[in-house]
């Protein structure tokens, strides 16, 4: 087909063509698409499109005729005059590329209005959209019967922005997107794309560069070098859990047992002879859940599988903040898992990054050409240590990204608990930063004004939208009222890891047992500051890891030794007041610590020494759910009292747990290899205290000494009590007794 010069006094300009053609029109709805239009007194309609490489082609109405438009440019620039009416026609579009090779019938694009409506503009432009992730990103929607997908892309300071993807050959030219200039949000809905299709967003930056970035709020992407958002329908999953989410919605978590299971994903089970890989989502949804529950931990906690692209910072550099991984399957196969959780009666804990990003080029960084979610100034928008960006806790829009996106993981994906990762690093401006290196606050101060409000924004919001969840705070400072209401002061987080008790009670347990008692201390100190926060014990991932040597491999002595020490100390823990908090592998006590890259060692469960710390670990877990003593109190100096703190000549410990009903348990913990037969304890009630656990039993691989069940109490006063009983207290030993009255 020819190309037809425009007539004189046609309504468009070859140089507004050029620029469609350029893909560098400011405002290409105002020449593309369907255009009431005069000429000659006679009013029509006009329909412009552009299709690169296109040869012909036509415009049919619907109810109407099918007519062959102009070609008036090369490139693939074509208008079709369409008969006069006073409604405004609707039609499709056809293309010829070759005599073979013919379009689709489609709507077009360009003849659809604004998309956004005036509230969701309104909330965006103020940074308080709570459901950002319903209104932003790729949606599947259907206007005037026509099925396609809504894009919207939040870049105020872009001078164009075009949807790219398999559907229109990844041509920036092909879909430029309007611009909704009072919220700097881009929108365009483009007919016909499937789902799974691939996209991106190809952005002209006011630096004037040109840059293809993934969607920020891409609910499924490609992972690793890949790097493509999915279109994506959230909405169809069916959920099965109602039951655990009517009981959540009630909880106490304060008052109830917590006991969690960090896991990395790609490193807790592999498939050898399917190329090594890791587990899918489904097929932890079996395996993971089963250990788990056979284990009787209440919680998975997952390391972040919020998409990353780097494997090797095990997810904590996240590019998607709304969808989970592709590594191990699609969206709906990750709400099958948290599901299957749920309906075996284990709550999901997802790690979650809000201090920081990567600076990949395809992720949030310089998003339109300009500082959008990171700072300016490098002292405020760098992390040097990690390679990373800092999030603009000042800026609206970037709280309302990130508050949509725990809200995102909370509602939708029924995730029962966020752990904030890197706390510590948001609260102080300078964190890991020299004399020099950082800009104190407007009142001069070296806290980060910003990302405290942010916090506070968080919690407050989070807590009052999804009853029954829990928000945990990584956090390794003395900042007061991390775990605080934010209406008496507080960030309002639910918990925080107790880093103190973790770094002493590990320092203390390195110590060979002929020195513990000059660091008596040590291990007595965390109950000094114990109800300052509402606190988790945690041996998390970070403490087994690049040189710090796998816990079995920190307890001093041989081999029987490092076993028993490491029993007596989990006991120790479930004892101590706090949540708790595992790593995957430590109910197999491997000598070497954990490798990300590797299956944890499953072989080592045949040999008696690991399994005993596994048959320990679930039965500390079942006596933590049933004894409220151990649980119920566990934030208040009610629930907890000495015996006696100050044995350091046989380092050995002893104090009382109490529940709310008055039930008492007394936990001895003798920290040498020396046996102490007939070691006298005072106690505040007579009667029988049974033996419920000890760590020296034979069923863990110890030595089997004990107390043959239990031990009568006398009326003899020690430790300033009426009573007291003589236990044997085994070699690097935790033994527990209940007071049956």
């Amino acid at each position: 087909m020819s190309v037809t010069q425009p007539a004189l006094g046609q309504t468009l300009a070859m140089d507004q063509i050029q620029k469609i053609l350029s893909a560098s029109h400011p405002d290409p709805f105002a020449f593309l698409g369907l255009h009431e239009v005069e000429e000659g007194g006679e009013a029509g309609w006009l329909v412009r499109s552009f299709r690169p490489h296109a040869q012909r082609m036509w415009v049919e109405v619907i109810g109407g005729e099918r007519i062959e438009a102009d070609r008036i440019h090369p490139d693939g620039f074509f208008q079709a005059k369409l008969p006069g009416s006073t409604n405004r026609p609707i039609y499709r579009l056809e293309w010829e590329f070759s005599p073979s090779h013919h379009g689709c019938l489609s709507a077009d694009p360009y003849s659809f209005g604004p998309l956004l409506g005036e509230q969701d503009v309104y909330f965006l432009a103020e940074g308080t959209h709570r459901r950002l992730y319903e209104v932003l990103g790729a949606h599947p929607r259907e206007f005037g019967g026509i099925k396609g997908v809504m894009f919207a892309v939040w870049a105020p300071n872009a001078r164009r922005v075009s949807v790219v993807g398999d559907f229109n050959d990844w041509d920036g030219r092909i879909n430029p997107m309007r611009k909704r200039v009072e919220a700097g949000i881009w929108e365009l809905f483009v007919p016909d794309v499937p789902l799974k299709s691939h996209y991106k967003f190809e952005v002209f930056g006011a630096d004037g560069r040109l840059s293809v970035k993934s969607d920020p709020l891409a609910f499924f992407s490609q992972c690793r070098s890949e790097t493509a958002s999915l279109v994506w329908d959230w909405h169809g999953y069916q959920w099965q859990d109602q039951q655990w989410m009517e009981a959540r919605a009630k909880s106490d978590p304060y008052r109830s047992p917590i006991s969690i299971y960090e896991v990395h994903v790609e490193s807790w089970a592999r498939i050898p002879e399917d190329g090594d890989r890791p587990l899918s989502y489904r097929e932890l949804a079996d395996r993971l859940v089963a250990h788990v529950k056979d284990l009787g931990f209440t919680h998975i906690e997952l390391l972040p599988v919020t998409e990353y692209p780097f494997d090797g910072s095990w997810g904590y550099q996240v590019t998607g903040y709304f969808a989970p991984t592709s590594r191990f399957g699609p969206p709906d196969d990750f709400r099958y898992f948290v599901d299957r959780c749920h309906q075996n009666g284990i709550g999901v804990i997802l790690d979650w990054v809000p201090a920081h990003f990567p600076k990949d080029a395809h992720g949030l960084a310089r998003f339109d050409g300009t500082p959008l979610y990171e700072h300016m100034d490098p002292r405020e928008g760098e992390h040097r240590d990690w390679g990373t960006l800092i999030f603009n806790f000042g800026r609206n829009e970037v709280r309302n990204f990130l508050v949509a996106s725990a809200l995102f993981w909370l509602k939708e994906y029924h995730i029962d608990g966020l752990r904030v990762d890197a706390v510590a690093s948001m609260l102080y401006r300078d964190y890991s930063r020299k004399s020099g290196e950082w800009i104190p606050n407007r009142f001069g101060g070296r806290e980060n004004l910003e990302a405290i409000d942010f916090l506070r924004e968080l919690n407050s919001i989070c807590y009052g939208e999804v009853p029954g969840i829990v928000m945990y705070a990584e956090e390794s400072t003395a900042f007061g009222g991390v775990s605080r209401p934010v209406d008496t002061g507080g960030l309002g987080f639910g918990f925080k890891w107790n880093m103190g008790w973790m770094n002493d009670s590990l320092e203390y347990m390195s110590k060979n047992p002929i020195h513990r008692r000059h660091h008596h201390d040590n291990a007595t100190f965390s109950m000094l500051y114990a109800y300052d926060e509402n606190f988790v014990l945690v041996l998390s991932h970070d403490e087994v890891v690049h040189g710090k040597k796998s816990l079995l491999d920190k307890m001093p002595g041989d081999n029987w030794q490092k076993f028993a020490n490491l029993r007596m100390f989990l006991a120790w823990m479930y004892a101590h007041p706090g949540k708790k908090l595992l790593f995957q592998g430590t109910e197999l006590a491997p000598f070497v610590e954990w490798k990300a890259d590797e299956s944890l060692p499953w072989y080592l469960a045949q040999y008696p020494e690991h399994r005993g710390v596994w048959r320990l670990l679930a039965d500390l877990n079942r006596l933590y759910r049933e004894q409220g003593a151990l649980h119920e109190l566990d934030h208040s100096s009610e629930g907890f009292e000495w015996i006696d703190a100050n044995d350091s000549s046989n380092s050995v410990f002893s104090f009382l747990r109490k529940g709310e009903d008055g039930a008492m348990i007394l936990i001895a913990v003798n920290a040498t290899p020396v046996p102490r037969e007939r070691h006298r304890l005072g106690v505040p009630e007579g009667g029988y205290w049974q033996e419920i656990l000890n760590t020296d039993a034979e069923l863990y691989a110890g030595s089997n000494l004990g107390n043959q069940g239990g031990v009568q109490a006398a009326a003899v006063e020690f430790h300033g009590r009426p009573w007291s009983v003589q236990v044997c207290l085994p070699p690097l030993a935790t033994v527990l007794f209940r007071c049956m009255g």
